[in-house]
């Protein structure tokens, strides 16, 4: 015998529905009454509360390990890198000298990167410091010390200071300023003590014959000592990173060039093949001409 299942009305459906909801007899909401709810919200209340006061008891114990001046951990950064500017999307400097769209990013680029290294700005905010030595700066007991910078005049840069400069850096004659800067490390004395400067190369010998001559601000591609230490973003404000400007002068037309610019200094390593940037940059140099 066949026991056939009561098929219920979309109204019987309706009502089932709406008596689950609110139940008027039993005076339940969705099965359960107040009393009910009310005690479950308070566990899931008690219970994220407890989650909440424990994460944030954890971060503020861990926080309190953590110098706002200074990183705990140094050692993984031990050899400074290099970077250009203008910075480019593969570090290709690209230049079609006929071509003013192509060129003009980067004069835009240089100009807001050296308007801090005007002459006025670095008097105002920074020190004229004895060259060949350490410009140190202890703390004298004072906790969060602050530390005055030395000043890195935009004049330094000579022909690629870009000030009244028609060629606009170089740029529109096809003899482009390319500006090397080395990062940051705290606590970094770069030289041990020694004079150091940069010197650029072409990577392979027919990237140097394409390379032609060039010309380097400050002389010789030298960095003072006395821009180092450096002593962080919070106790070292007004610091001026100090550069390099290489100024090519007669770069083959029309071919890609290889160039790499390394850092010479007794306590920077420039040869570890981990690590391309490691107190060396390469880039790319292509002038256009039609």
């Amino acid at each position: 015998m066949v026991i056939q299942k009561e098929t219920k009305s979309c109204g019987q459906v309706v009502e089932e529905w709406k008596e689950f909801v609110w139940n008027p007899r039993t005076h339940q909401f969705m099965g359960r009454t107040g009393t009910s709810w009310a005690f479950i919200l308070l566990f899931y209340l008690v219970f994220y509360g407890f989650l909440t006061a424990m994460f944030t008891l954890t971060m503020w114990v861990m926080l309190q390990t953590v110098s706002d001046h200074t990183p705990k951990y140094q050692d993984r950064l031990t050899t400074p890198g290099l970077m250009i500017c203008p910075k480019t999307e593969n570090l290709d400097v690209i230049v079609n000298v006929s071509d003013t769209e192509s060129w003009d990013q980067h004069v835009q680029k240089l100009n807001k990167f050296l308007e801090p290294y005007n002459d006025s700005i670095q008097a105002q905010k920074n020190d004229v410091c004895r060259p060949g030595r350490y410009y140190e700066q202890p703390d004298n007991g004072v906790l969060n010390y602050p530390k005055r910078a030395c000043q890195f005049n935009r004049t330094q840069l000579g022909d690629c200071s870009g000030i009244g400069d028609p060629t606009h850096y170089g740029y529109s004659t096809g003899q482009p300023c390319v500006f090397i800067k080395m990062n940051r490390v705290i606590n970094f004395y770069a030289g041990a003590n020694q004079s150091m400067n940069v010197t650029c190369v072409g990577k392979r010998d027919e990237d140097a014959e394409n390379l032609g001559h060039f010309v380097m601000f400050p002389a010789n591609g030298s960095i003072d000592l006395m821009y180092f230490p450096y002593y962080g973003k919070k106790f070292h404000v007004n610091y001026t990173q100090p550069l390099v400007a290489v100024k090519f002068l007669n770069v083959t037309p029309n071919v890609e060039v290889n160039v790499e610019c390394r850092i010479n200094a007794a306590n920077i390593a420039t040869d570890d093949e981990r690590d391309k940037f490691a107190g060396r940059v390469a880039f790319k140099l292509r002038i256009n001409k039609t």
